[in-house]
């Protein structure tokens, strides 16, 4: 049974995961690092992510391999 967030603009961790293409651990690992900011709700701090920051996210992402690409060498 899929549940969807109560409100649109805001997302739990496995709804950013899916966004970012990653683990839901990893969404937890950034939001633990502080690069992504979660709202802690109820007792068990449950977290939840606005949409606004996890397209930032993305943004800032491609921008950076787009400046930056990676130096491998083939």
């Amino acid at each position: 049974m899929k549940v969807e967030s109560m409100n649109p603009q805001m997302l739990t961790t496995a709804e950013a995961a899916r966004l970012l293409h990653v683990h839901p651990n990893t969404i937890r690992q950034w939001s633990n690092k502080g690069l992504l900011h979660a709202f802690r709700l109820g007792t068990r701090g449950d977290r939840r992510f606005k949409r606004e920051e996890i397209d930032r996210f993305i943004t800032v992402d491609k921008l950076v391999h787009t400046v930056a690409p990676s130096h491998r060498k083939d």
